[in-house]
């Protein structure tokens, strides 16, 4: 198999050219309602985040980290933020160029991996916000560990991400809305599947998944450094599971 990095920055930039929803790019319209102050960005799928989870965005320098695809970026640079944007995947970072130049919008662009911001000097940000993504990093610490770094004291991280339960369900019987428990946590589709009955179930062209444990996701962000100041749950719509349990995780978290 080939590393994980290139499988899941492959998958991504296929995702782009089939259309995943979170590689479509904001409209011009909501371009021009945020330079007027008016938008609102996700964390999770379904429920946006509340705006009192931001500072006033003007002139503020902001992270968007594994948030490419032409989303929160230009949304953030039309209500008057710096804004970089950290991806992975070349084809979502060309949404976020595409939006640019479309809206003569100011972007710095940056290729790489969200455990490894070793580009960006210490305390360079105000804000680090980080969409649902790090399910396709193998270890979620140092990513917490670099978000801490980058951001300036009084900055604030704006992560989400999955329920690790989620995880847990035989994939197949899911699809007919039937939770049957098959795996053990943490998970990881080229362990947990293998990567012969991975591609079978998911495609070839598909990334690489992995759980992680609260203790990570929470426990990592304090242990980083953080104080946890919110908290939020969301559920999707078109899924059973939300008639018993969230689907995502929202956290807001403050460098003193």
């Amino acid at each position: 198999m080939e590393p994980i990095f290139d499988v899941n920055k492959n998958a991504w930039n296929h995702n782009v050219q089939a259309g995943n929803p979170w590689t479509l790019p904001v409209t011009h319209d909501q371009i021009e309602s945020a330079r007027k102050g008016e938008w609102e960005v996700l964390l999770t799928t379904c429920r946006p985040v509340p705006r009192e989870w931001f500072p006033d965005l003007q002139g503020v320098d902001v992270l968007c980290l594994a948030s490419g695809g032409g989303q929160q970026g230009p949304i953030f640079a039309a209500a008057g933020a710096n804004v970089t944007v950290l991806d992975l995947s070349p084809a979502q970072l060309a949404q976020d160029r595409m939006v640019a130049e479309r809206e003569s919008l100011q972007l710095e662009i940056v290729e790489g991996s969200m455990d490894d911001l070793s580009m960006f000097a210490d305390a360079s940000y105000d804000l680090v916000f980080h969409p649902i993504s790090n399910l396709f990093c193998p270890h979620v610490r140092p990513v917490w560990q670099e978000a801490y770094r980058v951001l300036r004291p009084g900055g604030y991280l704006l992560s989400g991400f999955v329920n690790p339960v989620l995880f847990l369900f035989d994939k197949e019987l899911e699809e007919q809305g039937v939770y049957q428990l098959k795996y053990s946590l943490p998970y990881a589709d080229h362990t947990s599947l293998g990567e012969a009955e991975r591609i079978r179930l998911y495609g070839q062209d598909s990334a690489i998944e992995f759980s992680h444990t609260l203790e990570d996701q929470i426990g990592g962000q304090t242990d980083a450094g953080f104080h946890i100041i919110g908290f939020y749950e969301s559920y999707v719509d078109d899924e059973k599971i939300k008639d018993y349990m969230p689907t995502f995780m929202a956290t807001r978290a403050l460098k003193l």
